[in-house]
């Protein structure tokens, strides 16, 4: 309110200024017109200025000490080259307003970059730890028949889509550079292949491998699995064959996909290398061709035509789930290229919701039983293609208004200390919620398949964060230091 007020007191000292000094020149010149005309030249010179003052208002950061530290050379407001060697945040060109008199102000500084421009975004996070529990709680009400027979409970059978938000966000997080030095128009790409798979590794095996070793050693059902199994589960391939469930690992068939995708990655960003500066507009439609392409792998018979073998399960190879990934790789060249309607549309904040209730209405829309079939039933090649399709629409509407609002922008919930740490320890209760999961049952003295969803939730969850606490403190963290160091 205080910045509407400010914005009216300056705009009636313009219009009485201007209209006294439009009156006093015309009385000297000889031309003197009605008082009326010289008031209503004013105010209608006032107006443009007004309506000039507020888009600029609308657009830019508002002016504050921070920002006038970050404009100095200060850190307050961190600020970096744009693309085509222009500028965003506190290095945008300072045009100036000029007032009655000749005097110039300077204005707010330009438009501020997307928040996922560039840099660790904490929403993301707390996204992520939301996204663990939605998949550990579907796997919950499978196992205790709560995922089909209301709407309630088909919704609870459908948030295992929410790995649609985890692979959404490795697609955007590591397709981000290669984005951004493509608008930058830099040549080649924008990171060492062999450097990247070997991050990726170190954050993803150490602690697989020994989920791998409990899951066989502990269960007494994986005893009977020999080398083979073992080999296959270790090294993240075991989807490509047929009967590849094993108690404990089930889940572990989403980081076989990632990891698919980690080695696409390269050729991906190597073969659109050229798509820069000016070209980097293709950069988008090529992405969309990408992720439509795995809503039609699965109607394709494969099998039939002797290229894959039977037995496999079509719909959980790497290909099918590439619109989930595109999601990303699409919100990561909308971050980083010049703002445009969707980041305009992110600018309010209260837009968020807006975006969320819609992501919230793709994934209800997947609960529908004359459109989806209940449950975890094999769907035809249709279902399939529009089930992914509105779980990578969901994926990107839940991501955008975290990723593309204004930078500096604050979600209170997302960022609150509670999601940060579920976030920090979403992989490990992903990795080990299987497990605990098996020994609520008898821990609770429940039978297996029994509805008693409210007792197995509550176990399921506290057992899965203690041992995601533990693997992160224990295992992953003194892992990645360890395998960094050499």
């Amino acid at each position: 309110m205080r910045s509407v007020a400010a914005a009216l007191l300056v705009a009636a000292g313009g219009v009485v200024v201007a209209g006294v000094n439009a009156r006093r020149a015309a009385v000297a010149g000889g031309r003197a017109e009605p008082l009326a005309d010289s008031f209503r030249g004013a105010l209608t010179a006032a107006r443009r200025r007004m309506d000039r003052r507020i888009r600029v208002n609308a657009e830019t950061v508002p002016v504050t000490a921070g920002a006038a530290t970050a404009a100095t050379g200060g850190s307050a407001l961190p600020a970096s080259p744009g693309p085509g060697g222009g500028t965003h945040g506190a290095e945008a060109v300072d045009a100036g307003v000029t007032f009655p008199g000749g005097n110039r102000a300077p204005v707010a500084p330009g438009p501020r970059r997307p928040a996922g421009a560039r840099g660790f975004v904490p929403a993301l996070e707390g996204l992520r730890g939301i996204a663990a529990v939605g998949v550990m709680t579907t796997h919950v009400a499978f196992v205790t028949r709560s995922s089909f027979g209301s709407p309630v409970k088909r919704v609870l059978g459908r948030l295992d889509l929410a790995v649609a938000v985890f692979f959404a966000k490795s697609g955007f997080l590591l397709w981000r550079a290669h984005a951004r030095h493509a608008r930058e128009d830099k040549p080649g790409t924008a990171r060492p292949t062999g450097e990247f798979l070997r991050s990726r590794v170190e954050r993803i095996m150490p602690a697989y491998v020994v989920l791998v070793a409990a899951a066989m050693l502990l269960l007494r059902q994986n005893h009977v699995n020999g080398p083979v199994t073992w080999l296959l589960n270790l090294t993240l391939t075991q989807i490509y064959t047929p009967r590849f469930l094993v108690a404990g690992l089930t889940h572990a068939w989403s980081l076989a996909v990632e990891m698919a995708f980690y080695m696409v990655l390269p050729v991906l960003w190597t073969a659109m290398k050229g798509l820069r500066g000016d070209s980097a507009k293709w950069r988008i439609p090529a992405i969309l061709a990408f992720g439509a392409s795995g809503l039609v792998f699965p109607a394709v018979p494969w099998q039939s035509l002797g290229l894959i073998p039977a037995g496999v399960n079509v719909q959980i190879l790497p290909p099918a789930f590439t619109a989930w990934f595109a999601a990303g790789m699409l919100l990561a060249e909308i971050a980083t290229a010049p703002p445009g309607t969707l980041v305009r549309m992110c600018r309010d904040r209260a837009a968020r919701y807006g975006w969320w209730v819609a992501g919230g209405a793709a994934l209800v829309a997947t609960t529908v039983p004359a459109w989806f079939s209940e449950g975890f039933v094999h769907p035809g090649p249709v279902e399939f293609a529009a089930r992914t399709g509105l779980a990578g629409a969901m994926a990107f509407l839940v991501l955008s208004p975290v990723v593309l609002a204004p930078e500096g922008t604050r979600f209170p919930v997302l960022e609150s200390a509670p999601l940060q740490k579920l976030g920090s320890w979403s992989y490990g209760l992903f990795l080990w919620h299987q497990l605990v999961l098996l020994a609520a049952f008898p821990l609770t003295r429940t039978a297996l398949w029994e509805r008693r969803m409210g007792v197995i939730w509550p176990v399921t969850f506290g057992g899965s964060l203690a041992a995601a606490v533990a693997s992160y403190h224990l295992l992953e963290e003194p892992a990645r230091r360890a395998l960094e160091r050499r």
